[in-house]
Protein backbone atom coordinates (compact mmCIF):
# COMPACT_ATOMS: atom_id res chain seq x y z
CA UNK A 1 0.00 0.00 0.00
CA UNK A 2 1.40 3.35 -1.10
CA UNK A 3 2.67 5.51 2.28
CA UNK A 4 0.80 9.04 3.28
CA UNK A 5 2.91 10.82 1.70
CA UNK A 6 3.26 9.51 -1.90
CA UNK A 7 2.39 11.78 -4.94
CA UNK A 8 -0.94 11.08 -6.67
CA UNK A 9 -0.75 8.33 -8.56
CA UNK A 10 -1.15 8.80 -12.68
CA UNK A 11 -4.11 7.62 -14.70
CA UNK A 12 -3.21 4.40 -16.09
CA UNK A 13 -3.17 3.95 -19.95
CA UNK A 14 -6.54 2.06 -20.81
CA UNK A 15 -6.32 -0.67 -23.38
CA UNK A 16 -8.91 -0.54 -26.35
CA UNK A 17 -10.74 -3.10 -24.58
CA UNK A 18 -11.29 -1.28 -21.50
CA UNK A 19 -11.78 1.81 -23.67
CA UNK A 20 -14.56 0.23 -25.36
CA UNK A 21 -16.44 -0.87 -21.90
CA UNK A 22 -16.01 2.49 -20.47
CA UNK A 23 -17.89 3.79 -23.40
CA UNK A 24 -20.48 0.86 -23.03
CA UNK A 25 -20.35 2.40 -19.28
CA UNK A 26 -20.68 5.58 -20.27
CA UNK A 27 -24.15 4.77 -22.47
CA UNK A 28 -25.25 3.11 -19.14
CA UNK A 29 -24.19 5.83 -16.61
CA UNK A 30 -25.53 8.82 -18.49
CA UNK A 31 -22.47 10.42 -19.88
CA UNK A 32 -23.94 12.76 -22.70
CA UNK A 33 -21.24 12.09 -24.85
CA UNK A 34 -22.01 8.69 -25.03
CA UNK A 35 -24.34 6.90 -27.50
CA UNK A 36 -27.53 5.09 -25.49
CA UNK A 37 -28.97 2.14 -26.08
CA UNK A 38 -32.60 2.10 -27.58
CA UNK A 39 -35.35 1.06 -25.53
CA UNK A 40 -37.80 -1.11 -26.98
CA UNK A 41 -41.35 -0.60 -28.13
CA UNK A 42 -42.87 -2.55 -25.61
CA UNK A 43 -41.99 -2.81 -21.99
CA UNK A 44 -43.71 -5.39 -20.03
CA UNK A 45 -44.44 -4.47 -16.47
CA UNK A 46 -42.84 -6.12 -13.64
CA UNK A 47 -44.08 -7.46 -10.62
CA UNK A 48 -43.74 -4.04 -8.19
CA UNK A 49 -41.74 -4.29 -4.57
CA UNK A 50 -42.02 -1.01 -4.36
CA UNK A 51 -44.55 0.66 -2.11
CA UNK A 52 -47.27 2.71 -3.95
CA UNK A 53 -46.36 6.08 -3.48
CA UNK A 54 -43.14 5.95 -1.97
CA UNK A 55 -41.43 9.01 -1.99
CA UNK A 56 -38.45 9.41 -4.57
CA UNK A 57 -35.57 9.52 -2.30
CA UNK A 58 -36.68 6.39 -0.62
CA UNK A 59 -36.85 4.76 -3.96
CA UNK A 60 -33.18 6.02 -4.64
CA UNK A 61 -32.57 4.34 -1.91
CA UNK A 62 -33.51 1.02 -2.62
CA UNK A 63 -31.38 1.20 -5.94
CA UNK A 64 -28.16 2.21 -4.06
CA UNK A 65 -28.71 -0.17 -1.50
CA UNK A 66 -28.67 -3.18 -4.14
CA UNK A 67 -25.86 -1.43 -6.07
CA UNK A 68 -23.50 -0.69 -3.37
CA UNK A 69 -22.30 1.83 -5.42
CA UNK A 70 -22.61 5.70 -6.44
CA UNK A 71 -25.05 5.40 -9.64
CA UNK A 72 -26.07 7.91 -12.23
CA UNK A 73 -29.97 8.93 -12.18
CA UNK A 74 -30.72 7.24 -15.46
CA UNK A 75 -28.94 3.99 -14.09
CA UNK A 76 -31.03 4.68 -10.48
CA UNK A 77 -34.22 5.11 -13.20
CA UNK A 78 -33.42 1.35 -15.23
CA UNK A 79 -32.20 -0.51 -12.14
CA UNK A 80 -36.35 0.75 -10.52
CA UNK A 81 -37.72 0.07 -13.82
CA UNK A 82 -35.93 -3.63 -13.51
CA UNK A 83 -35.87 -4.76 -9.92
CA UNK A 84 -38.78 -2.20 -8.63
CA UNK A 85 -42.25 -0.78 -9.72
CA UNK A 86 -40.38 0.82 -12.82
CA UNK A 87 -38.31 4.01 -14.16
CA UNK A 88 -37.77 7.07 -12.01
CA UNK A 89 -38.13 10.72 -13.78
CA UNK A 90 -34.30 11.29 -13.93
CA UNK A 91 -34.66 15.17 -14.14
CA UNK A 92 -36.14 15.03 -10.35
CA UNK A 93 -33.51 12.48 -9.28
CA UNK A 94 -31.29 15.69 -9.47
CA UNK A 95 -33.40 17.98 -7.84
CA UNK A 96 -33.46 15.03 -4.76
CA UNK A 97 -29.96 15.74 -4.22
CA UNK A 98 -30.13 19.08 -4.17
CA UNK A 99 -33.00 19.23 -1.51
CA UNK A 100 -30.91 16.50 0.65
CA UNK A 101 -28.06 19.16 1.22
CA UNK A 102 -30.57 21.89 1.63
CA UNK A 103 -31.87 19.55 4.27
CA UNK A 104 -28.37 18.77 6.19
CA UNK A 105 -27.17 22.19 5.97
CA UNK A 106 -30.75 23.44 7.82
CA UNK A 107 -30.82 20.07 10.18
CA UNK A 108 -27.57 17.68 10.17
CA UNK A 109 -27.93 14.46 10.74
CA UNK A 110 -31.83 14.33 11.44
CA UNK A 111 -32.46 12.07 9.08
CA UNK A 112 -31.66 8.25 9.07
CA UNK A 113 -29.66 8.65 5.76
CA UNK A 114 -29.25 11.35 2.97
CA UNK A 115 -28.54 11.01 -0.97
CA UNK A 116 -25.29 12.46 -1.24
CA UNK A 117 -22.67 12.64 -3.30
CA UNK A 118 -19.47 11.19 -4.55
CA UNK A 119 -16.63 13.05 -4.07
CA UNK A 120 -13.04 13.04 -6.83
CA UNK A 121 -9.76 11.40 -5.51
CA UNK A 122 -7.81 14.54 -6.48
CA UNK A 123 -9.75 17.60 -4.96
CA UNK A 124 -12.90 15.80 -3.26
CA UNK A 125 -15.46 18.12 -5.69
CA UNK A 126 -18.90 16.14 -5.99
CA UNK A 127 -19.03 13.82 -8.80
CA UNK A 128 -21.09 15.11 -11.83
CA UNK A 129 -24.56 13.19 -11.77
CA UNK A 130 -23.54 10.44 -9.26
CA UNK A 131 -25.64 9.78 -6.46
CA UNK A 132 -24.44 7.84 -3.52
CA UNK A 133 -26.01 7.12 -0.03
CA UNK A 134 -24.66 9.03 3.65
CA UNK A 135 -24.31 5.67 5.22
CA UNK A 136 -21.81 4.30 3.24
CA UNK A 137 -17.80 5.10 4.44
CA UNK A 138 -15.98 7.79 2.72
CA UNK A 139 -14.17 4.75 1.01
CA UNK A 140 -17.17 3.36 -0.61
CA UNK A 141 -17.98 7.46 -2.40
CA UNK A 142 -14.83 7.94 -3.83
CA UNK A 143 -14.04 8.14 -7.80
CA UNK A 144 -10.52 7.73 -8.62
CA UNK A 145 -8.92 6.70 -12.03
CA UNK A 146 -10.24 3.23 -12.12
CA UNK A 147 -13.77 3.78 -10.18
CA UNK A 148 -16.23 3.68 -13.06
CA UNK A 149 -15.01 0.33 -13.97
CA UNK A 150 -15.48 -0.87 -10.55
CA UNK A 151 -18.69 0.15 -10.05
CA UNK A 152 -19.72 -1.13 -13.16
CA UNK A 153 -18.53 -4.76 -12.53
CA UNK A 154 -19.72 -4.41 -8.92
CA UNK A 155 -23.25 -3.52 -10.20
CA UNK A 156 -22.80 -6.04 -12.78
CA UNK A 157 -22.22 -8.58 -10.05
CA UNK A 158 -25.24 -7.02 -7.42
CA UNK A 159 -27.76 -6.99 -10.40
CA UNK A 160 -26.64 -10.94 -11.35
CA UNK A 161 -27.38 -11.49 -7.36
CA UNK A 162 -30.71 -9.75 -7.31
CA UNK A 163 -31.81 -11.82 -10.40
CA UNK A 164 -31.09 -14.95 -9.16
CA UNK A 165 -32.46 -14.29 -6.02
CA UNK A 166 -36.12 -13.69 -7.33
CA UNK A 167 -38.65 -16.22 -6.76
CA UNK A 168 -39.86 -15.27 -10.03
CA UNK A 169 -37.99 -15.82 -14.17
CA UNK A 170 -36.73 -12.64 -13.72
CA UNK A 171 -34.77 -12.68 -17.02
CA UNK A 172 -38.33 -13.18 -18.85
CA UNK A 173 -38.75 -9.66 -18.04
CA UNK A 174 -37.77 -7.25 -20.71
CA UNK A 175 -36.10 -4.48 -18.20
CA UNK A 176 -34.38 -6.68 -16.42
CA UNK A 177 -32.73 -8.83 -19.25
CA UNK A 178 -31.93 -5.84 -21.17
CA UNK A 179 -29.95 -4.38 -18.65
CA UNK A 180 -28.31 -7.46 -17.74
CA UNK A 181 -27.52 -8.15 -21.16
CA UNK A 182 -25.67 -4.63 -21.63
CA UNK A 183 -23.25 -6.21 -19.15
CA UNK A 184 -22.78 -8.98 -20.60
CA UNK A 185 -21.35 -7.83 -23.61
CA UNK A 186 -18.95 -5.61 -21.69
CA UNK A 187 -17.38 -7.77 -19.74
CA UNK A 188 -14.94 -9.80 -21.25
CA UNK A 189 -14.98 -13.69 -20.47
CA UNK A 190 -19.08 -13.58 -21.03
CA UNK A 191 -20.29 -15.73 -23.63
CA UNK A 192 -21.60 -13.82 -26.36
CA UNK A 193 -24.27 -16.48 -27.64
CA UNK A 194 -26.76 -18.51 -26.30
CA UNK A 195 -28.95 -18.02 -23.50
CA UNK A 196 -27.99 -15.39 -20.75
CA UNK A 197 -25.69 -17.04 -18.44
CA UNK A 198 -26.02 -15.64 -14.92
CA UNK A 199 -23.51 -17.01 -13.00
CA UNK A 200 -20.77 -16.86 -16.13
CA UNK A 201 -21.46 -12.92 -15.95
CA UNK A 202 -20.60 -13.02 -12.40
CA UNK A 203 -17.32 -14.95 -12.64
CA UNK A 204 -16.21 -12.70 -15.29
CA UNK A 205 -17.03 -9.91 -13.42
CA UNK A 206 -15.44 -11.07 -10.30
CA UNK A 207 -12.06 -12.40 -12.30
CA UNK A 208 -12.09 -8.30 -13.90
CA UNK A 209 -12.46 -6.95 -10.28
CA UNK A 210 -9.92 -8.77 -8.52
CA UNK A 211 -7.31 -7.16 -10.85
CA UNK A 212 -8.30 -3.43 -9.69
CA UNK A 213 -9.07 -4.33 -6.18
CA UNK A 214 -5.29 -3.62 -4.79
CA UNK A 215 -4.94 -0.21 -6.53
CA UNK A 216 -8.75 1.08 -5.88
CA UNK A 217 -8.17 0.36 -2.22
CA UNK A 218 -4.99 2.19 -1.90
CA UNK A 219 -6.87 5.10 -3.90
CA UNK A 220 -9.62 4.80 -1.67
CA UNK A 221 -8.03 4.81 1.47
CA UNK A 222 -5.73 7.70 1.39
CA UNK A 223 -8.44 9.94 -0.51
CA UNK A 224 -10.92 9.26 2.32
CA UNK A 225 -8.46 10.00 4.86
CA UNK A 226 -7.77 13.61 3.41
CA UNK A 227 -11.73 13.69 3.58
CA UNK A 228 -11.93 13.79 6.91
CA UNK A 229 -10.35 17.00 6.98
CA UNK A 230 -13.55 18.49 5.60
CA UNK A 231 -16.59 19.74 7.51
CA UNK A 232 -19.38 17.09 7.84
CA UNK A 233 -21.36 19.04 5.13
CA UNK A 234 -18.94 18.97 2.38
CA UNK A 235 -17.39 14.94 3.20
CA UNK A 236 -21.80 14.68 2.14
CA UNK A 237 -22.13 16.57 -0.67
CA UNK A 238 -18.21 17.67 -1.62
CA UNK A 239 -16.57 21.03 -1.81
CA UNK A 240 -15.24 23.38 -4.57
CA UNK A 241 -13.53 25.75 -2.29
CA UNK A 242 -9.93 24.94 -1.92
CA UNK A 243 -7.43 22.21 -2.52
CA UNK A 244 -7.28 19.96 0.56
CA UNK A 245 -4.03 17.58 -1.12
CA UNK A 246 -2.31 20.79 -1.23
CA UNK A 247 -3.37 21.17 2.86
CA UNK A 248 -2.21 17.43 3.44
CA UNK A 249 1.03 18.23 1.48
CA UNK A 250 1.97 20.99 3.83
CA UNK A 251 0.45 19.81 7.13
Amino acid sequence: MRGASAPPTAPKRRSPELKRTQNAYNALFGSDDAPVPAPPQMQPQLQSTAEPGLPAREQVHQVLTLLTVPAAPKLVSLVHEAFFSGPLNTARLAAVRRDEERSFRSSPYARAYYICSALTSDLLAPVRALLALSTWPLEQRVVGPLTHRVHFLTSALRLAEASQARADDSLQQEPVRRLLLHYNRNIPGCPTKGPLDLDALRRAAAAELAIHADDEADTRTETARRAQQLADVEQLFGHTLRNVTRLHRTS
